[in-house]
Order: C-alpha cells, then sequence, then structure tokens
C-alpha cells in the first residue's frame, strides 16, 4: 500500500469534539423501571405483552428532573449523556405525535420526557444523544411484515430529529437481534444526515461483537461490557471513534435488590483503560421508577468528579502514545508537546503504625520517548519527580513517590514537559 492508503483519516468535527468529551452518562429509564428487575424483565419474565402495557397507567415521572440529571453529570466530569428515548419494550419516552399512544405523554407523567432532556443538557452545557431502540417487543409488525416495521422505525426516529433542535447523536441498538436482514440503514442514515448534520450516528454491536465496524456512516464503534482495544486507523476511508459502555451493577435499569456494585477503583481503571485506547467512556446509571437516580449511583458519580477535577486535563485532552509503560502503566500525549503517565498500584507511605500495604512506589520504567525532558510532576500536586532520560534510546526512569497519608488516587498521573 501506498503511503497515503497507509494514513490515519482526519476525524470529521463532531467525532473530534466527541473523543474530547472522553466521559458520558448513559441512562436507562422507562416502565421496566417501576419493576426494579432490570431493563429486560419483560422477556427474561415472560410477562405478556398486554399485562406489560399497563405499565403505562402508573408511570408518572414524578421525580425526574432532568436539570437535576445533567447537573450530576456535568459535576461528574462528563460532557454528554446518552438517554433511552425509547427501549426494547417499545415504549417511548417522547411524544409519538400519532404514531402509537405508547409513550409518556399517553401515561399519567403526560409529558414529553425527551423535550425536557435535551432542553435541561443544553442549559448545563451537555451535549444530549438519544439511544433508540431498532428491535420491538411491542410491534407484531416486527415479526410478521418487517418492511411495515422499518417504516415504523424510519418515522420514530425522523420525530427525534426534526422536532429537538440539535441533538448530539442518535445510539441505535438491535440490530444484532435479526442480522442477516436488510436494515434499509442507507435510508435512515441518510435521513439523520439530512436532518441532523451534526449528530453522531452510533449503532451498537452488542456483547459478541465488541469494536466492530459495521456501516460507512457509523461515527464510532461499541464495546458493550469491556474494555476497548486500541484501533488501527491506518488506511481507513474515514476516522471512527471507539466508546466503551458499561454498568456500574449487573443491570442497565435499575436492579433494586442488585447490590453487586462495581468498586470506585474499578469505574477510575476504567475510564484511564478507554483513554488509552483512545476511546470514551459511557457510564451507565439506572433511575428509580420516578426518574431519579439512585443515591449510590448519585454518590460514584460525585466521586467520580472529585477525581476528574485533579487529573482532566490528562483524561480530556490525551491520545494514545508511542510511549510505552510496564505492567499497567501507559502514556498519553497532551496538548503544547505535554505527556502524561498513567501510573498504577502506587500505595500510601507514612508511619508504620497507621499505614498498611506499603510499597508499590518506586522506580517506574517508559520506553520510546526520544524528545527531551526538561521535568515531571504530580498532576495532582505539582511535586517534581526524579527522573533519568536516554533521548537516544527512548527509555525513561521516574521515581514515582507513594501517595502520602490521607490520600489514595487509585491511579496518579505525572505530567511530563
Amino acid at each position: 500500500m501506498s503511503g497515503n492508503q497507509d494514513a490515519v483519516p482526519v476525524p470529521e468535527p463532531r467525532v473530534a469534539r466527541f473523543e474530547q468529551l472522553a466521559f458520558g452518562m448513559f441512562i436507562h429509564w422507562g416502565l421496566y423501571s417501576q419493576l426494579g428487575q432490570g431493563e429486560w424483565i419483560q422477556r427474561t419474565r415472560r410477562i405478556p405483552k398486554e399485562e406489560y402495557a399497563r405499565l403505562q397507567t402508573t408511570f408518572r415521572a414524578d421525580t425526574f428532573d432532568a436539570r437535576a440529571i445533567a447537573r450530576t453529570a456535568r459535576r461528574a466530569g462528563m460532557g454528554y449523556i446518552t438517554l433511552t428515548a425509547r427501549h426494547h419494550d417499545g415504549f417511548s419516552l417522547y411524544d409519538t405525535r400519532g404514531l402509537n399512544r405508547f409513550d409518556a405523554v399517553h401515561s399519567p407523567a403526560g409529558r414529553d420526557l425527551v423535550a425536557e432532556f435535551v432542553e435541561a443538557c443544553r442549559a448545563e452545557g451537555i451535549l444530549p444523544v438519544l439511544y433508540h431502540t431498532t428491535l420491538d417487543w411491542s410491534r407484531e409488525e416486527y415479526a410478521s411484515d418487517f418492511g411495515a416495521y422499518l417504516d415504523y422505525l424510519y418515522k420514530s426516529v425522523e420525530l427525534l430529529c426534526t422536532h429537538y433542535g440539535p441533538i448530539g447523536g442518535l445510539w441505535f441498538d438491535g440490530n444484532w437481534d435479526r442480522p442477516n436482514d436488510d436494515w434499509r440503514l442507507d435510508e435512515l442514515y441518510g435521513m439523520i444526515r439530512r436532518l441532523q448534520p451534526e449528530a453522531l450516528i452510533v449503532n451498537n454491536t452488542g456483547l459478541g461483537h465488541r469494536g466492530e465496524l459495521g456501516h460507512p456512516e457509523i461515527d464510532s464503534v461499541t464495546y458493550e461490557q469491556g474494555r476497548p482495544k486500541p484501533m488501527n486507523r491506518a488506511g481507513m476511508k474515514k476516522y471512527v471513534a471507539a466508546e466503551m459502555c458499561e454498568t456500574m451493577n449487573d443491570h442497565w435499569g435499575i436492579g433494586s435488590r442488585d447490590f453487586m456494585y462495581k468498586s470506585l477503583p474499578h469505574l477510575i481503571e476504567s475510564l484511564c483503560a478507554c483513554r488509552k485506547a483512545g476511546a470514551n467512556y459511557l457510564l451507565n446509571v439506572g433511575p428509580t421508577a420516578g426518574g431519579s437516580i439512585p443515591k449510590m449511583q448519585e454518590a460514584m458519580l460525585e466521586l467520580m468528579g472529585d477525581w476528574l477535577e485533579l487529573n482532566g486535563r490528562a483524561i480530556y485532552d490525551g491520545r494514545p502514545s508511542a510511549v510505552e509503560g510496564e505492567g499497567g502503566d501507559f502514556a498519553l500525549e497532551g496538548k503544547d508537546g505535554k505527556l502524561y503517565l498513567f501510573i498504577h498500584r502506587l500505595k500510601i507511605r507514612g508511619d508504620s503504625n497507621v499505614t498498611v500495604n506499603g510499597g508499590g512506589a518506586g522506580e517506574k520504567r517508559f520506553t520510546g520517548l526520544h524528545r527531551p525532558v526538561s521535568s515531571i510532576r504530580w498532576l495532582d500536586s505539582g511535586d517534581l519527580l526524579e527522573f533519568q532520560h536516554e533521548p537516544s534510546s527512548g527509555e525513561l526512569r521516574v521515581v514515582a513517590t507513594g501517595f502520602p497519608y490521607g490520600v489514595n488516587l487509585v491511579v496518579r498521573i505525572a505530567e511530563v514537559e
């Protein structure tokens, strides 16, 4: 292949802006939230369609405060939110405007909740993205007349593209249910490009096909519940981003008895692992039946925000680097020639009477850094670090000091100048 064929394409501005956001909130909320057993409860419990549909009569959204949720996302350091405008059960949080009556407007909530969400995101400087199922358990024609169903799907997405002003993206999910059928994606995506030219187009490839490229109009590949791998974009016709989506426990929709929460260190390390691969991290919340974020999840988001207040520059600005660390350590390229070293497994240093599990500090080795280095300092404290560097070989050795007593950042970042 020629040099031009091996070149990495320049990302479209919408994709470049998306990568800069780095961290987003996923919201799974709908009728299923009233049952508190996850978003697939209709299928897992084999609830008859007519019985499940009666949940619409008790859907009140009485604690749903879109502005408060957008503020929570901003407090967490998130730049965008992806909301389930319609999930697989077919119930829409938006006004379907005559396409059906299975929506929030025709429930006791009596409101267009997507309109509230989009308005709140804009007010808080958050990019609104709309999740929309492509499969639908509520529509008979999904199984009996797929062409008619695709017409319905097209009209549904067209509503989102025409009644809510500029939106950040459409995040589809469900094509994996009928992998061998023609979903008429040229038509669907062409309509989005015409009506929402700045909107990202994402279509989740599911658990079994993480990171797979799809239709040429797709702007980002997906990694559902799995850490991403670096993408080789050399020779691609178009620059495609990557995004990992992950739950805080084991369910996307609220699981009232799901106590299997991931740890805060796991979430921090997942965010860092995503950025190592040049991917975004989309972290899910499952609101209550009324629409508020559970306290545990809100607390985790606040702590993520605290961590990003100290380290956000490296997360938002950092891009994958040829400089490599050892073990889990790695580097990201920053702006103005800076380099960020991500160092794991440091321990607390302090008096032996109160400090346990000491160690982890000491010399850390990185390779592939051939440009001169003038200083290295911790991003969180500004403390300078000792180092040895051989530009000719590219080897850098940094003496990483342990955390002072009272501090443990899980992953500590050093800024190289």
